[in-house]
């Protein structure tokens, strides 16, 4: 593959949000009220998360997005991660987008967004400058032109893409996708069954229940999934199944399956473990490291994260991570 420039850097397209977690017992329920023990407020949104996550992972990033004045302080966090910001954009009319997460005491978590900023687009662009890039992450918490432009932009470019679709598109939306111009897929289980649903797939789709079901349907899955006619045969794909671990597959090679990260303290929050995952897989692409050890270095960012509060916060350096795996 040519790349655009000499040294590996990476573009992320994506969000920028303030996430407000309601600290609760357990998620709320349909007609439930409860009280949250407690409030605070982050740094996150899917697209600053990655890039944090890519810049803690060792790997060069700038982030294009859009955040309001009330945004400033995650505007100067990122860039003291290393994130580049000069493509970050202060909107003078528009709040910074949210993440309102409920946050249970087991550790899960319940989100819901509002776009805010992050749904701005600049007047008479015409395609993205992808010139200084090797690498392109995006997500779906922008508006899905922007997405498809810059995606398009990289393939005819190629640049190598990691596409994690969350929130998850619409069925016409995944129909209608320029796979072709992707490198990398990244979904958990649910995400997978939603794309063989929108494929018209035959293949079972994954669902919760003992490893070896779980890991012998998604694996069915990737397989059904890599051979729909909606989909593109060179894309990479990797389904996260949470504390079941990862599958991985490349065209002309079997599904492979590597367990979670070993985690050391108690399980405390998985907010970020999936863009923690996506960033520090880009990172190790970037990296040129063999495919395997790039995983088994994501897993254990992965678990690192989750022994921590929070979405941005709770992304470990590189160093500490390298330090677990010894």
């Amino acid at each position: 593959m040519v790349f655009s420039s000499a040294s590996p850097r990476c573009l992320v397209r994506g969000s920028v949000n303030i996430d407000e977690f309601f600290h609760l017992p357990h998620i709320v329920r349909p007609g439930e009220t409860i009280s949250s023990t407690k409030l605070t407020k982050r740094a996150g949104g899917k697209g600053a998360n990655q890039a944090y996550a890519v810049a803690r992972g060792g790997g060069a990033v700038d982030l294009d997005g859009a955040i309001g004045k009330d945004g400033i302080w995650v505007k100067e966090m990122l860039q003291g991660a290393g994130v580049g910001v000069d493509s970050l954009k202060v909107l003078e009319n528009e709040l910074t987008g949210r993440a309102i997460i409920q946050s249970a005491a087991d550790g899960e978590n319940s989100i819901v967004l509002h776009a805010g900023a992050n749904y701005y687009l600049p007047p008479g662009v015409a395609s993205p400058d992808l010139k200084r890039y090797t690498h392109l992450l995006i997500q779906n918490e922008v508006p899905l032109p922007s997405t498809l432009s810059y995606l398009i932009g990289a393939g005819e470019s190629t640049l190598t893409s990691v596409f994690n679709p969350s929130p998850m598109l619409s069925p016409s939306q995944l129909r209608d996708f320029p796979w072709k111009h992707l490198s990398w897929l990244i979904v958990n289980e649910g995400e997978l069954g939603d794309l063989l649903l929108a494929f018209n797939s035959s293949s079972p789709n994954p669902s919760h229940g003992d490893d070896d079901h779980l890991q012998a349907q998604a694996s069915a899955g990737i397989l059904a999934l890599h051979e729909n006619e909606y989909f593109s045969k060179s894309v990479g794909i990797i389904c996260t199944l949470g504390s079941k671990g990862i599958l991985y597959f490349q065209p002309g090679e079997k599904v492979g399956h590597l367990p979670a990260g070993r985690l050391v303290y108690p399980l405390k929050d998985t907010t970020g473990a999936g863009d923690c995952f996506a960033g520090y897989f880009t990172a190790g692409l970037m990296s040129g490291a063999k495919l395997e050890d790039v995983l088994r270095t994501c897993l254990t960012a992965c678990a690192i994260c989750v022994e921590n509060e929070g979405a941005m916060e709770s992304v470990p350096l590189r160093a500490t991570v390298l330090d677990r795996l010894v």
